[in-house]
């Protein structure tokens, strides 16, 4: 017996009656009597007694009937698993993101996703530029985040937030009083300078070299969260992006950098794999949080 005769089985003794399953099942009574002839000739027994132009299930109907529930509710939670794929109700999300992005407007996204897709499940994790890259080359990740994405065959990417570097101080520290700052004012005090060999440290020391002006430093950090953390402390002032120094978490003024340092955050996925409608909707939420971000950062 095929799945779709016992469906038909099943129908029937809920029903009582062939006209019932008929109407339930979208068929004709004919059909369903032809179909009741069928299976008890597949499975050499009776399936249901005749008595005064009605059926009655044998015994053996009602084993057969009971046994397949589980069938039935496996194939009801499937069709509910399915649903829920289709309207991104449930799912998995695997992302990866650098920690300007993964330690503020990322963590906000995912709150707001699962909030309406309760049901899903998030692997999140906070790596270098590098780690960011090779998690999403492999597949480990569906989404990467990362500032400064200089392209790569292969990846797919796109443009979430542009802004420029700044520098942070605690407040009240002299340079707090000026509307701008430019390498030559921090010759007098410590400065944390971000990692040589990083993108974002790379870039700060070419402003100085722009400026003709030396690189010295009293601390090299490889996050910019650390050099906020050492700000914070009144280590010294520091370079950092804009979204680090925007996140909140840290008690500091921040004001404009001079040369400009631009600072591009980028959502990245593999071009060989289309997104999934989760990692699409989740994008969507991230976008929603770029657009709630001060326009003036």
């Amino acid at each position: 017996m095929n799945l779709r005769q016992i469906e038909i089985l099943r129908a029937i003794i809920r029903h009582n009656t062939t006209v019932a399953a008929a109407r339930v099942l979208g068929l004709s009574q004919p059909a369903i009597s032809n179909a009741i002839r069928t299976m008890e000739d597949q499975v050499g027994f009776a399936l249901f007694q005749r008595v005064n132009n009605r059926i009655y299930p044998t015994p053996e109907a009602t084993i057969i009937v009971d046994d397949a529930e589980a069938i039935f509710d496996l194939h009801e939670r499937l069709e509910g698993r399915i649903q829920d794929l289709r309207d991104s109700r449930a799912g998995q999300l695997r992302l990866v993101a650098t920690p300007p992005i993964g330690y503020g407007m990322l963590a906000t996204a995912i709150q707001r996703t699962q909030s309406l897709r309760p049901k899903i499940r998030t692997y999140f994790d906070v790596r270098r530029y590098e780690g960011v890259i090779n998690s999403v080359e492999s597949h480990k990740a569906e989404l990467g985040f990362a500032l400064g994405f200089s392209g790569k065959p292969g990846l797919a990417s796109e443009v979430l937030y542009r802004g420029e570097m700044v520098c942070v101080m605690p407040p009240g520290h002299p340079l707090s009083e000026r509307r701008q700052i430019r390498p030559w004012d921090l010759r007098d005090y410590h400065f944390i300078a971000l990692e040589s060999g990083t993108k974002l440290g790379e870039a700060t020391r070419s402003a100085f070299d722009q400026e003709d002006e030396g690189f010295t430093f009293s601390a090299e950090v490889r996050y910019a969260n650390t050099a906020c953390t050492l700000a914070e402390a009144n280590a010294g002032v520091a370079i950092v992006d804009p979204l680090t120094a925007s996140s909140g978490r840290f008690r500091l003024v921040s004001r404009p950098f001079a040369p400009s340092i631009p600072v591009a955050a980028y959502a990245i996925w593999s071009e060989n794999r289309s997104l999934s409608r989760l990692g699409r909707f989740f994008l969507e939420r991230v976008r929603e949080v770029v657009g709630d971000l001060p326009k003036d950062l």
